[in-house]
């Protein structure tokens, strides 16, 4: 069974719980995002593309 959820609200349950659950300031939480945005712009984006697309085969099951 596949499930096809956005990854947006995968991690806003995520950035939910860890403010709710686990303290983390809610400025924290936004000054992450937007360093993930800035980080997706440099040299490193087609590195951190291919480790997000091996995590996601590796949970659905489906990786050589």
């Amino acid at each position: 069974m596949t499930v096809s959820l956005p990854l947006v609200f995968v991690l806003g349950v995520i950035a939910w719980a860890a403010i709710k659950f686990l303290g983390v300031r809610l400025w924290v939480a936004v000054v992450i995002a937007l360093f993930g945005f800035w980080l997706s712009h440099t040299f490193l984006a087609p590195a951190i593309e291919s480790g997000t697309r091996s995590g996601v085969d590796v949970v659905n099951g489906t990786h050589e």
